[in-house]
């Protein structure tokens, strides 16, 4: 049996975030998020929640989250709440949630807006 090299005893996270880093090709009809500095983003993100120390979870790239528009875009598991990272401010509400678990209602992404 495998030994986990981080010394877990079960597996996953108590919150996960995916950054989507999808690229669709020039003259595509719907914007994507890796135009919009996705991936700085992301490793933005997971550099934070390192420098907070932040146990149990995890910042990762993801493929397309079908929400371009709003993008760059985050969802945040488990709670399955939708950000997007258009701001410091969002970046920060984003931090936040992965700290506390707090969702933060003013950043995430309305559709009907």
């Amino acid at each position: 049996m495998p030994i986990d090299p981080k010394g877990r005893t079960t597996p996953g996270f108590e919150r996960h975030a995916f950054v989507c880093a999808h690229e669709r090709s020039a003259g595509a009809g719907r914007p994507s998020c890796l135009p919009k500095g996705s991936i700085d983003l992301m490793k933005e993100l997971k550099t934070r929640t390192k420098e907070k120390n932040l146990e149990g979870v995890r910042v990762q790239k993801s493929g397309c989250l079908d929400h371009c528009e709003f993008g760059p875009t985050c969802v945040i598991y488990p709670e399955g709440t939708w950000y997007g990272l258009t701001s410091e401010e969002a970046m920060n509400a984003v931090l936040k949630h992965l700290e506390t678990g707090e969702i933060q209602p003013e950043f995430i992404i309305r559709m009907n807006d």
